[in-house]
């Protein structure tokens, strides 16, 4: 346990910080909606090539932002044959863009926006855990990086262990697991949402005693190398905190149990963006009684370096 937190209102996310997640997430978002602008631009331009309506059944390259505008997902659309695809563009332009007269490009512009919108909204929700991630890994390669400690990391497109590089640039948005040798010399891979058997369960955090051939090799069917295991949840919104600590706190208990069923030892840690009063009183008292190993609010600087400080001398 970090000596840092020294009452469970240490751990609470007060309403600054609340706020200030909820601008970066904003910003995020923003940012990732530039490409949807950008094609939404082009879309207009083409469209506007045609005369009427129907005519843009004509252009081949606006035809997938059609689809789009339809309502249709990629995923949808891969069950559709050419003539499907002719069929739902024709039921767009028939049922709405003909009715909007000579406005009909900006009627499928706005269309195609909605879907693309709500799209990314639905993929915001999904990448909120990433974000957190990432802020993450930035701390502990900045901890690293300070300490003047050598590592590895395991880049999640190519598949391949890249050495430490001066410039480490947004490496924690590639980067799939870490390999360093703590402060005794021995051998640590961090690894995230891994699939353990032993637990049955997909896990957030995943350290490891063991090197990089060794995480090569089918490390998670090894739970005798299995360090320590965390619940990361991102979500800055207060009305989720006391749910994401529920989920989080089974999970826990599952990993618990699954190793003392099996004789193991193994450390367990909590880190959130969004920590009420409530939860922040039960995690602390976890803390204080080691059933809980660590914990941090992801908000809070000092306790995040902290956190990681203590990872990587495990």
């Amino acid at each position: 346990m970090t000596n840092i937190i020294k009452l469970s209102a240490d751990l609470v996310t007060s309403r600054e910080q609340t706020r200030a997640g909820f601008i970066a997430f904003a910003l995020e978002k923003n940012r990732r909606s530039t490409p949807i602008i950008e094609s939404t631009k082009s879309l207009k331009v083409l469209a506007g090539k045609a005369k009427t309506a129907k005519d843009l059944l004509k252009i081949n390259d606006i035809k997938p932002a059609l689809l789009t505008a339809a309502g249709l997902s990629d995923k949808a659309v891969g069950y559709f044959t050419e003539d499907d695809k002719d069929k739902a563009i024709l039921s767009l332009i028939e049922n709405f863009l003909e009715p909007a007269g000579k406005y009909f490009v900006d009627e499928v512009v706005y269309r195609y926006l909605l879907i693309k919108g709500d799209s990314l909204g639905g993929s915001m929700r999904n990448i909120v855990g990433t974000i957190a991630q990432q802020k993450f890994v930035r701390t502990l390669l900045s901890n690293l990086s300070i300490s003047g400690t050598n590592y590895q990391w395991l880049d999640n497109k190519t598949k391949k262990w890249e050495e430490k590089s001066s410039n480490d640039f947004s490496i924690e948005e590639q980067l799939k697991a870490l390999s360093w040798k703590n402060p005794k010399g021995k051998n640590r891979i961090l690894s995230f949402n891994l699939n353990i058997p032993i637990v049955k369960n997909n896990i957030d955090i995943c350290l490891f005693n063991t090197d990089v051939e060794g995480y090569n090799n089918e490390i998670v069917n090894t739970p005798e190398k299995i360090l320590m295991l965390g619940e990361l949840k991102g979500g800055i919104d207060p009305a989720g905190a006391d749910e994401h600590w529920k989920t989080g706190n089974t999970a826990l208990n599952r990993i618990r149990e699954s190793f003392a069923k099996h004789n193991l030892k193994i450390d367990t840690s909590f880190i959130a963006a969004a920590i009420e009063k409530k939860m922040a009183i039960e995690i602390f008292a976890q803390l204080k009684s080691k059933i809980l190993s660590n914990a941090a609010n992801l908000t809070i600087d000092e306790q995040l370096v902290h956190y990681c400080d203590w990872l990587l001398k495990l």
